[in-house]
This record gives C-alpha cells, structure tokens and sequence, in this order.
C-alpha cells in the first residue's frame, strides 16, 4: 500500500516537474518573439479588418506606428507609478486618416505637469510610434475605474472609449515612445516595463526533487521491507 503511494507519488511530481520544464520553454519562446517585436521596424497599425484576429500571442508588444488627428479636448488620465514616482498617463484618442480611431497612450506626466497639460494648447496633426497594448478592463489592483467621476486606473479601452463619447475605436492602445526634443512639460513617453516572470525552472527543480525525495523513501521502504523478511526467516 505504502509502495503504491509512493509510486503515485513520483509519477505526478514527475509530470508537474516536465510541465514546467515544457512551460519554460514555452515562456523563453514568448520572450524572444517580444524582445524581436519591440525591436523591429514600426509597422502600420492593424486595420478595422484585422481587430477581431487581435491577441496577446500574436499582437501584444509589437510596434506600430500612426497618423491622425489627436482630439485632446478628449484626454483622459490614468493613474500610474513608473519609475519617475507617481503620476498620471496621457490618453489621447487618435482620429486616423482611415476613419477610425486609436486610443495612445502619449506617456508619463507627474500631478503638477497634469494641471499645466489640461491648459495646454496641444498640436492636433501627429505621427505617432509605439507598442501596441490591449485594453486592461475594470481597472487597478484593489480600484475599479470610475467613468462617471473621470477616475481612471487602468487603460480600459472600451470603458475610455464609452465616457468619451468615441466610435469606430480599435480594441486596443498605443504606448508612445518617448519623443526626441520633446518641449518641456510634454508627456514622458517611453516608459513602458516589458517584464515576463520566468520561475519555472527553479519549479521544475522542486517538484523533481520531490519526486526524488519519495523515490528514496520508497527504496527505504522496500529495503525495510526485506530486513523484516530476513528477520522473520
């Protein structure tokens, strides 16, 4: 009985261990398809045509560019910790020359720079180049986005979209990079953290030292097992 347990034990300490083993890799295959994409030339950004092809797998982090229309008068901001402290992104909505439109995030500014932006006259014609992101609905940890009081704490797209009055908006976001010679005050592009928790090995360690462990107290027990027969005899 003991025997069998410990068998069963080994055979699924051994199959958690190959899962994340398989996982890994899997996880340094997305890695390099991200580290590939960030790292290309831009491309245009995905028409109405493609939106509903839109993933994570084959989308997410590559980098795009756009022209259009920026429709400041419809800037919202989000509330953000980056590596410069606390602040607010910049969500500007995007009126392409194609007719519809992209929410880009234009990038990092603090609460003070916050004010003088809403007084600012923003330029409307733009280019823009960027990752592309999907939408984070419902908001931040431990926060819900409140629409109604133009609280915002994550880039929900359809919820920006909806309070903003917008239509025809593609489901996903552009992360702006950071603009060259960008007047001071300008919101801080750039900033987006491109970051994969890759554990697994040190996962697929411990489940096959497990694995090992109850193969050890099973040879124990059979070796026991002996020395009572011997004993007996």
């Amino acid at each position: 009985m003991l025997l069998g347990c410990a068998a069963i034990l080994v055979a699924f300490f051994c199959a958690l261990g190959i899962w994340q083993v398989e996982r890994r890799a899997w996880k340094l295959d997305l890695i390099e398809r991200v580290e590939a994409r960030i790292n290309a030339p831009p491309v245009a950004v995905p028409p109405p045509a493609e939106w509903n092809s839109i993933d994570r797998a084959g989308f997410e982090y590559r980098r795009v560019e756009a022209n259009g229309r920026f429709m400041a008068e419809r800037t919202v901001f989000v509330q953000a910790v980056t590596s410069r402290g606390g602040g607010f992104w910049v969500v500007t909505p995007l009126q392409t020359a194609e007719g519809f439109t992209i929410l880009v995030n234009r990038g990092f500014v603090s609460s003070a720079q916050r004010a003088a932006l809403q007084n600012s006259d923003e330029p409307v014609e733009t280019s823009v180049t960027g990752l592309l992101r999907l939408s984070e609905p419902g908001g931040g940890f431990l926060r819900s986005n409140d629409p109604a009081g133009g609280r915002w704490f994550s880039r929900d797209v359809a919820a920006i979209s909806e309070a903003q009055g917008l239509s025809s908006v593609a489901p996903y976001f552009i992360d702006a990079e950071a603009v060259p010679d960008a007047p001071e005050g300008s919101p801080l592009g750039g900033l987006t953290v491109v970051s994969f928790n890759n554990n697994h090995l040190v996962y697929a360690l411990t489940w096959f030292g497990l694995a090992l462990m109850a193969l050890a107290a099973a040879a124990y027990l059979i070796r026991d097992e002996r020395r009572l027969r011997r004993t007996q005899r």
